[in-house]
């Protein structure tokens, strides 16, 4: 092999190998940083590209959760002044019936109008206040329905219908100025009164399966969020461990590519001995 200071082969080479050992090292640095096989498009386009297709995916889906606890919470608040409702309609038939009772003075009719009448304004306040971040299902201040959010593309929905029990409705039937101090006005009013529990009830139940549908969605919305992270995680997650050894490997080659080329380049100092006198 020819030995010359103008040119020095095995130097050149070891340079090479160091160069490329510290772009591996530093391709492994980053993984290890930041958790991450590939973080970017110049890692692998193609596997890049697809990931942020999954996560843009997720981040829908994430709106889409947020769509369905909203749905949730207003389907719970519903459900639970619906229930105080019925209870104050089951409390109500008691004072109408005993208003049916011939043998009672006009004191005690009074008292039990009083009551009755009192527990009519309870139902409104309940219908008032049974809102959740400004929907109320029980007021008709929605319409016919609300609809909520139910996959990534926003083509699919989920409703909840609106069951308006304000008095005097298609559902509690009893007028708001309705009284029993007669036995005629109570056997009138216990008519509508039957008929408002069932009606109440039926509105119970709708709001019941939809509310269990809701529940049954979001959990399904989270489910597959996750699937949808995991399936990213394994494409462009770093196996830690795989990369912690390799960071060994890489750093001890690192050292002996320069001893290699420091070995490389004091070569052509030889030639020094040629020409020593």
């Amino acid at each position: 092999m020819t030995i010359s200071v103008n040119t020095n082969k095995s130097a050149l080479t070891a340079l090479q190998n160091l160069n490329k050992t510290n772009d591996a090292l530093a391709d492994t640095q980053n993984r290890v940083n930041t958790g991450l096989k590939i973080a970017n498009a110049k890692d692998n386009a193609a596997v890049w590209a697809i990931a942020q297709g999954q996560r843009a995916d997720i981040g829908a889906l994430g709106a889409v959760r947020m769509s369905l606890e909203r749905a949730q919470s207003i389907a719970e608040v519903t459900m639970t002044a619906g229930e105080t409702i019925s209870d104050l309609l089951v409390e109500l038939k008691s004072k109408v019936v005993a208003a049916m009772d011939t043998s009672l003075d006009a004191q005690s009719r009074t008292a039990l109008d009083s009551d009755f009448k009192a527990i009519l304004r309870q139902i409104t306040q309940v219908v008032g206040n049974a809102s959740f971040d400004g929907a109320n299902l029980l007021n008709g201040g929605v319409g016919a329905n609300i609809q909520f959010l139910a996959n990534a593309e926003a083509t699919t929905r989920i409703t909840l219908t609106t069951q308006n029990m304000s008095l005097g409705g298609s559902i509690i039937t009893i007028a708001a100025a309705a009284s029993i101090t007669t036995v005629t006005l109570a056997t009138s009013v216990l008519t509508a009164l039957n008929n408002s529990i069932g009606f109440v009830n039926q509105a119970l139940g709708n709001l019941g399966s939809q509310g269990k549908q809701v529940e049954g969605h979001l959990g399904f919305v989270s489910k597959l969020t996750d699937v949808l992270e995991a399936g990213v995680g394994n494409l462009v997650d770093a196996d830690l461990a795989k990369e912690s050894a390799r960071l060994q490997a890489l750093q001890v080659q690192q050292q002996l590519g320069a001893q290699a080329l420091s070995i490389a380049n004091s070569a052509p100092q030889i030639i020094l001995q040629l020409f020593r006198q």
